[in-house]
């Protein structure tokens, strides 16, 4: 299962269940139409909390749909996780596609405030793991 919901500062995504590799194709088609209305930089939030890892072709196509988002404007992501082997996972495939130094993983388990920390990293720059502003690092 899958959710796109366009947001103030991009993209709301919400991954769960097993998703097989028509599915993930599904959200890639459904993904490249709705980045064509959005600004040229903007921030993806994804909810992860309920995916399970995914097959290698299904893997596939999430890297397709990462590389898109990335090559139209995606400036930061956001990656709420409650599960160790999909963290692994999406850790690996990020840092296959390239934007592994964009994205940031929140374990939903233990950051409370989990939604916030991931808005504060999407509008604001503020890096969830160093608890300040990416600007003020520069």
């Amino acid at each position: 299962m899958y959710k796109i919901e366009k947001t103030i500062y991009g993209v709301k995504l919400i991954f769960g269940g097993f998703i097989k590799k028509d599915e993930m194709s599904q959200w890639v088609y459904e993904s490249d139409r709705l980045v064509a209305s959005l600004p040229a930089k903007f921030g993806v939030f994804v909810d992860m909390r309920d995916l399970k890892p995914l097959s290698k072709d299904t893997e596939m196509e999430m890297q397709r749909g990462q590389k898109l988002y990335k090559q139209n404007g995606m400036e930061r992501s956001v990656v709420v996780l409650n599960d160790l082997i999909t963290t692994m996972q999406f850790k690996r495939i990020a840092k296959e596609t390239g934007i592994y130094q964009w994205e940031r993983y929140l374990d939903a388990s233990s950051v409370k405030s989990w939604e916030e920390v991931g808005v504060k990293w999407l509008v604001n720059g503020i890096d969830p793991d160093l608890g300040k502003s990416i600007k003020s690092c520069l």
